[in-house]
């Protein structure tokens, strides 16, 4: 096959980030918008397709030779009928996003759930690379990941596989934002430890965390509570062990179940640094099994905010590889549209 061209885009509640790849996977212009999910449906397409339009003009590439576009985008999704059924953060229900952007832009257009793309970039140009059965774990406001088994991407039967932060680590815990108690997210995230922390501030105590605030209470984030830990305030330090002693029996519980050769952890949780893996290790080596945890490596992720449109590169790549990209009007007589 003569070159060509792919791009990536990473699309989430704030930031569209579009990347426009070569066939070997190398970037050739990248653009972020912010997305401006108040504008609606129809502004956040239209931001979409402006990216797009910027990342191939910045190169001059002639549109015949952009073969494919993958969308990696939060929420529940159905990947074969190209449907976001659920984006809370831009309010959307039940979009048919493949189909619109295949008639704004004339290319074929796969769709993923974005920390399965996240996983897939560090899979194939991140920490990842060479190994066949890895995690991916992203620990930052929630809690997301994504499988790869035996080499592929893993969705499961309705494209709902690697919701690890919803896996319950803590009966009857807080209250998740999915509605269960004691889910790693609700125990785990950046959030989680913003919570506990404000809930030791409300009963009068955490007062370096406040003051890493800057005195303001409705300020208090996981920076926070990681730059008083770092002062060493002993509260700060104890609300971010619990907070990764939980993500270790999240980590133990996964080794056992499907025992991955690397877990890759990214997420700004994880820039705390050693507090946090300390944390992950000791759960880890108290309770996954040994056979499970001998060989599997505890690894930080490499790709960072890049992750999720490096993984859209990688799906377009490997669907062209697999002759499973059309262009729009063959897709719509192969499907009977």
């Amino acid at each position: 096959m003569n070159s060509f061209y792919v791009i990536g885009v990473d699309l989430g509640g704030t930031k569209i980030y579009t990347a426009l790849a070569a066939d070997d996977g190398r970037v050739l212009s990248e653009i972020k918008l912010p997305t401006e999910a108040g504008r609606g449906l129809q502004g956040v397409i239209d931001r979409i397709v402006h990216s797009v339009e910027q990342v191939r003009e910045n190169v001059a590439v002639p549109p015949q030779k952009v073969l494919a576009l993958a969308l990696g985008a939060p929420g529940p999704l159905d990947t074969a009928g190209g449907v976001i059924h659920f984006a809370p953060n831009l309010r959307w229900n039940n979009v048919p996003i493949r189909q619109i952007l295949e008639e704004r832009l004339s290319l074929p257009v796969l769709l993923d759930n974005d920390a399965n793309l996240a996983a897939l970039g560090e899979h194939v140009f991140g920490a990842g690379r060479g190994c066949g059965n890895m995690v991916y774990i992203t620990v930052s406001t929630g809690v997301g990941g994504g499988l790869i088994l035996d080499g592929k991407l893993y969705r499961g039967s309705s494209d709902g596989a690697g919701e690890i932060g919803h896996m319950t680590v803590l009966p009857d815990g807080p209250v998740c934002s999915c509605g269960n108690r004691g889910c790693l997210e609700a125990m785990a995230s950046g959030t989680a430890i913003a919570r506990a922390a404000a809930e030791l501030v409300a009963s009068g105590g955490g007062r370096k965390i406040l003051a890493a605030a800057g005195g303001d209470p409705g300020r208090i984030n996981a920076a926070a509570v990681a730059a008083a830990a770092a002062g060493g305030d002993p509260e700060a330090a104890a609300i971010i062990d619990r907070a990764a002693g939980y993500l270790g029996i999240g980590v133990a519980s996964i080794l056992n179940l499907l025992n991955p050769a690397m877990v890759v952890l990214g997420g700004g949780v994880m820039e705390i640094g050693e507090p946090v893996w300390k944390g992950v290790r000791r759960e880890v080596q108290a309770r996954a099994l040994q056979a499970a945890r001998s060989r599997a490596r505890l690894v930080p992720a490499e790709l960072g905010g890049r992750a999720g449109v490096m993984g859209a590169i990688a799906l377009a790549l490997q669907e062209i590889a697999d002759g499973n990209c059309l262009p729009p009007a063959a897709a719509e007589h192969r499907n009977g549209r």
